[in-house]
C-alpha cells in the first residue's frame, strides 16, 4: 500500500458567508450539551451529530467553527470526523444504503460481496458515491453488529437482514 501525500498546508477550504454554527445552535450547545461534559472535547461528538443532522454532512468550514466554539484544534475535529464512519464530510443522496462488509461475515460466506457488487452495477456507482440524480448514496460499512443475520444493510437508518439480491432489489424499488 502506498501513502498518497496531500499538500494540506495549502488546501483551500470552501467557505460560505453565513456560518454553519448559527448563534441559535451555539446557544443550544451551551445550554444543553456543554453542561453534560467535564471538558469541551466531550461535547464534540454530540455537536458533530447535530451539525450532520442539520446539514446532511459536516462541511470543513463547520469543523473550523466547531473547533473555535469548543476551543480545540480543527485537527481534533477532523480526526474525529474521519475516524467514525457515521460522520460524512461530503453531501449524500436522499437515500443512504450501507452494506456491511465485516470480515467476520466474509469468513462466514454470507454473500455481502455479491450484494455490494450487485448494487454497484445496478446503481452505476462505486462505494461511497452518489447516483447522478442525487437520490442514492452507496456505502461499504464495517460491522453493523448483526453477523447472525448477515448479509445486512442499513437503509436510511433501518437495518435490513438476511438479504438476498432479490430482497435488496425490493428495498431499492421501495425507495422510488
Amino acid at each position: 500500500m502506498a501513502w498518497n501525500v496531500k499538500q494540506s498546508a495549502t488546501t483551500q477550504i470552501p467557505r460560505r458567508k453565513e456560518p454553519y454554527l448559527t448563534p441559535q445552535m451555539q446557544e443550544k450547545y451551551r445550554a444543553e450539551i456543554l453542561p453534560r461534559y467535564q471538558t469541551t472535547m466531550g461535547a464534540l461528538m454530540p455537536i458533530l451529530h447535530d451539525v450532520q443532522h442539520h446539514y446532511g454532512h459536516i462541511p470543513y468550514q463547520s469543523m473550523i467553527e466547531i473547533a473555535n466554539f469548543l476551543k480545540i484544534t480543527p485537527g481534533d475535529v477532523l480526526d474525529t470526523v474521519s475516524f467514525y464512519e457515521e460522520y460524512r464530510i461530503e453531501p449524500v443522496g436522499k437515500h443512504v444504503i450501507g452494506v456491511c462488509q465485516s470480515i467476520a461475515c466474509e469468513f462466514c460466506g454470507c454473500g455481502h460481496t455479491a450484494l455490494l457488487n450487485h448494487l454497484k452495477k445496478k446503481l452505476d456507482i462505486e462505494e461511497h458515491e452518489t447516483t447522478d440524480d442525487g437520490k442514492i448514496t452507496l456505502l461499504a460499512m464495517e460491522c453493523l453488529g448483526a453477523c447472525d443475520l448477515a448479509p445486512v444493510a442499513l437503509v436510511n437508518g433501518t437495518l435490513h437482514t438476511n438479504l438476498t439480491i432479490e430482497k435488496m432489489d425490493q428495498v431499492l424499488d421501495s425507495l422510488k
